[in-house]
């Protein structure tokens, strides 16, 4: 692809299954720079194992990529969704879309929010997630 950034570094552990051959290898036809993870560190890959895994379990476990462009199309539209469209932690309470949200405006309480608003879902990935958003009713 004309706008691809090339890859320059490959990171892995010291297991046995990445021999020295593999490492040339890689070196070699891909032009790549092998870098080890320290040695007696076993969480240094851990925040690259957590994503990989997370990405592996809530997209790629259901879903057949048909080439590199489909994967990447997938990929891409996972990332958007788990950044900013679906519910966790680092987002805060209540449904994620981008400050419009009327829950967190000061309604005297819940009857009174339905009243003005209902929550509408929108597919992602085909129906395998779902975001969800506040649309205010029409007064």
């Amino acid at each position: 692809m004309p706008n691809e950034q090339k890859h320059r570094f490959l990171i892995h552990d010291r297991d046995s299954i990445f021999s020295a051959e593999l490492d040339e290898e890689l070196a070699q036809g891909f032009g790549l720079r092998v870098l080890r993870t320290p040695p007696q560190s076993p969480r240094a890959n851990a925040y690259c194992e957590r994503l990989v895994g997370t990405i592996r379990r809530e997209c790629l476990d259901f879903l057949i990529p048909r080439n590199e462009r489909h994967l990447r199309q997938l990929l891409h539209e996972w990332v958007c969704h788990y950044n900013s469209g679906r519910p966790h932690s680092s987002l805060g309470p209540g449904i994620p879309d981008h400050g419009q949200n009327p829950a967190r405006t000061h309604a005297p309480d819940r009857r009174a929010l339905a009243q003005i608003s209902k929550v509408t879902a929108r597919a992602v990935l085909g129906g395998l997630h779902h975001e969800y958003a506040w649309q205010r009713l029409a007064p």
